[in-house]
């Protein structure tokens, strides 16, 4: 499988309704890993999950920066931060 030169800050919308963020090359992959229960610990007791956001990069170390900045704000932030294209 060819890796993607695009780099991603994602964020899921677990089973319980809680949020995980991440970082990947690849979506649609990443997102089957999280759902057959071989992703983060965290997701695996909350599948399946569904992405409900996703950005693109040019670097890993730009993705991983948003990914990071993202973890930092309470979840109401975090969905306005979600929401701010939809306007």
């Amino acid at each position: 499988m060819e890796k993607s030169n695009n780099h991603y800050f994602y964020v899921l919308e677990c089973a319980d309704h809680t949020l995980y963020a991440g970082y990947t090359n690849n979506i649609e992959k990443r997102l089957a890993v999280h759902n057959a229960g071989k992703g983060a610990k965290y997701t695996r007791a909350r599948g399946p999950v569904k992405c409900i956001y996703k950005e693109v990069f040019a670097t890993k170390q730009e993705a991983m920066r948003a990914e990071y900045a993202f973890k930092q704000l309470t979840r109401e932030q975090k969905i306005n931060y979600i929401r701010r294209d939809e306007s």
